[in-house]
């Protein structure tokens, strides 16, 4: 992992606290999974300041391009679930895709359980929309 820890924004950390607070009432294990490891990873996460962050780490409204060790590649922007449009390539925070990146940076890779079981994905490139 590029920086050690997870790196949130201040803002971004208080709502995908709430976010995740509320998700814990879905019935699908491998959401609620994906939730509990999100929230064991903001334990330990890095919460910054808007001008502290750096350019390449996975925010709200990021698009943000993955690869898997199966050979496929995905890109894709991290919206809040309000905002996700699979046909649009908008994904939840509180989808497994959504939760396993959020945090990391450009050039990290990280295992994740997903429906079709454990996956490991590597971030190829971040972009930067930030809009909250």
């Amino acid at each position: 992992m590029k920086y050690e820890n997870l790196i949130i924004e201040k803002r971004e950390y208080v709502l995908l606290k709430q976010l995740l607070q509320l998700s814990g009432y879905y019935g699908d294990n491998v959401f609620k999974s994906s939730v509990k490891h999100l929230r064991d990873e903001l334990l330990s996460a890095r919460v910054c300041d808007e001008d502290q962050m750096p350019d390449d780490v996975i925010r709200f409204n990021s698009f943000v391009s993955v690869a898997s060790d199966g050979g496929w590649k995905k890109r894709f922007q991290l919206v809040l679930p309000n905002e996700s449009d699979i046909k649009q390539d908008k994904i939840s925070i509180l989808t497994p895709m959504g939760a396993a990146v959020m945090g990391y940076a450009a050039g990290d890779s990280l295992m994740w359980e997903f429906p079709t079981g454990p996956r490991s994905l590597t971030i190829e490139e971040v972009e930067q929309d930030v809009k909250i």
